[in-house]
């Protein structure tokens, strides 16, 4: 007995419909949500012997989903049942759109009316704490795991095969992600100490498109990782790209770097909370020209960099007015960039990196002196153009600085 269904259906509740009508992005379900519903049906299947094409389970955001089963496999002669469903992230960019999840579900005869949840291929194990998760354990987070439960319970309670059978009412639930390990690879378990696939997530069951709390609650998560284990120095990077040339400049672990992206002002508060020592922001013109505002979140500060204030920073460093004005009509950050480094305005970059020090430590208020922190500009290419730091010994930087290393 088999069902594999060869096009990846894209199930739609009620809610979600609703949803998409009050938005234009399409809202989706969390890895958490997906591994609850195989779960249900390959329980479903196991006691019933027939194969199920669809299922439906109570979201923790209060609405029930209806999801389709992908596959549907009998598995060592019927005592144990595979069940999967692609996971629909809706217009949400997440590296888990369109993984297949899989539950595989059979009895337990070492507990009366439990469920015992065990990671199977491609889901993580937690091997450092500071994830909520205790070590040596499956990456399934609480909240999916209760939905796992209940589902299976749901399953099992309504079929009187499973009251009536004589049999113990345990179960046991594997859940597994095909190519989670791969998948992975483009996340920052890793780094999270979470190793061999992907983590089950999410607290509502639904997945909110481009969810800023969804980005924030990460960035607080890698730092309170890096806490737990005791790392005293953070990068908070406004992207992967300035990460990458950070790591030429600074010799640290590679869980002490965090893709902040526009939460810098949220992650200063964070690392202060966690009693982080110091905190290395790394970026290019465009975010840090935001930060050097005093804009700490920063897509507020509109699409836009603010050519008029990069303008009376160039004033600052001796740009003629014929320059400032050139300045103040550019295009991007990288234009401006090009007009400072072809009027050999290179202190600029500096002067910059020193007013993004000084605005973290008036956002952070009472607490500015309990964290040092530094900044690194960098171009497009990862040279270095700038750096400040609010410790009178400097930015601890390990390699040699190029020509085009100022500050």
């Amino acid at each position: 007995m088999t069902l594999d269904k060869s096009s990846h259906e894209k199930p739609e509740s009620d809610y979600s419909r609703q949803t998409v009508k009050r938005r234009s992005l399409r809202t989706g379900y969390t890895t958490g949500a997906c591994a609850a519903a195989a779960a249900k049906a390959a329980t479903l299947t196991l006691l019933t012997g027939e194969p199920v094409p669809e299922v439906t389970i109570h979201l923790p955001v209060g609405r029930d989903a209806t999801f389709a089963v992908h596959r549907c496999q009998q598995l060592d002669g019927g005592k144990k049942v595979m069940c999967s469903v692609i996971k629909d992230g809706g217009d949400d960019p997440d590296v888990t759109h369109g993984a297949e999840i899989c539950a595989t579900v059979s009895r337990d005869p070492s507990a009366a009316d439990g469920v015992r949840l065990m990671a199977g291929p491609g889901v993580g194990t937690v091997t450092r704490p500071g994830t909520g998760i205790d070590v040596g354990e499956p990456a399934i987070t609480r909240i999916p795991r209760r939905m796992i439960v209940t589902s299976v319970g749901e399953a099992a309670g309504g079929h009187e095969t499973a009251k009536n059978s004589g049999e113990n009412s345990g179960f046991v639930v594997e859940i597994s992600v095909t190519n989670g390990e791969e998948i992975a690879e483009k996340t920052t378990n890793a780094r999270l100490g979470v190793l061999g696939g992907i983590s089950i997530l999410g607290s509502t069951g639904v997945v909110q498109p481009y969810s800023t709390a969804a980005w924030r609650a990460s960035v607080h998560l890698a730092i309170d990782v890096a806490a737990a284990n005791d790392l005293s120095h953070l990068v908070l990077s406004t992207g992967t790209q300035s990460e990458a040339f950070a790591k030429n400049y600074l010799d640290l672990p590679d869980m002490a770097y965090v893709e902040a992206g526009i939460f810098s002002g949220p992650s200063l508060k964070r690392c202060v909370m966690r009693k982080i020592n110091r905190a290395t922001h790394v970026g290019m013109v465009g975010k840090l020209s935001k930060m050097a505002m005093g804009y700490f979140v920063t897509h507020v500060a509109g699409n836009r960099v603010d050519t008029s204030f990069l303008a009376t920073l160039a004033a600052q460093c001796g740009a003629s007015s014929q320059v400032q004005e050139e300045i103040t009509g550019a295009s991007s950050a990288r234009h401006f960039q090009e007009i400072a480094q072809a009027n050999d305005l290179l202190s600029v970059f500096p002067l910059m990196c020193s007013m993004v020090c000084s605005e973290s430590q008036k956002l952070l208020g009472d607490d500015g002196d309990s964290l040092i922190v530094d900044t690194l500009c960098f171009d497009f290419d990862g040279a270095l153009l700038g750096h400040a730091s609010t410790s009178p010994d400097g930015v601890p930087l390990v390699a040699a600085l190029g020509s085009a290393s100022h500050g």
